[in-house]
């Protein structure tokens, strides 16, 4: 017999609509560049995740992992200041999580870049914990 969870499944996290990666995510559709826009708001998950995928498209692995790993602390941060525990799902359904979700998504890639085969693995347990239909180089939901 499995124990019951007596605390229940975690809700959902979702960051606020207001978040700056929804902002960033309006300025780069209108064209604005992503170096421009991390001076602006160096606290969106999105801008880190999209330097880190132009990186990454470049080849460029070590400037994509410091990307990555910036926008992944900026995106635990943001997360955390929503309620979020360290575990539960966060839906990329939900515009504002998208952002953060690239950069989980960007941190593995860099990672498996440069050799760093723990911490991908580790950081694909999360994005599959985040949100098990956010799939590793799915950039379009941004």
């Amino acid at each position: 017999m499995t124990p019951a969870n007596l605390l229940g499944d975690p809700a959902p996290t979702l960051l606020p609509d207001d978040h700056p990666d929804v902002e960033i995510a309006r300025r780069l559709a209108e064209g604005e560049t992503a170096h421009d826009l991390a001076i602006i708001r160096p606290s969106s998950s999105l801008v880190w995740a999209v330097l880190a995928e132009d990186a990454l498209d470049r080849s460029q692995n070590v400037q994509a992992y410091a990307f990555a790993r910036t926008g992944y602390h900026r995106g635990l941060d943001s997360l955390r200041r929503a309620g979020w525990k360290g575990h539960g799902p966060v839906p990329g359904s939900h515009g504002p999580n998208r952002g953060v979700l690239r950069a989980f998504a960007a941190l593995v890639r860099a990672s498996e870049a440069i050799g760093e085969d723990d911490e991908a693995l580790r950081m694909r347990q999360l994005l599959h914990d985040s949100d098990r239909a956010f799939e590793v180089g799915h950039d379009s939901l941004g």
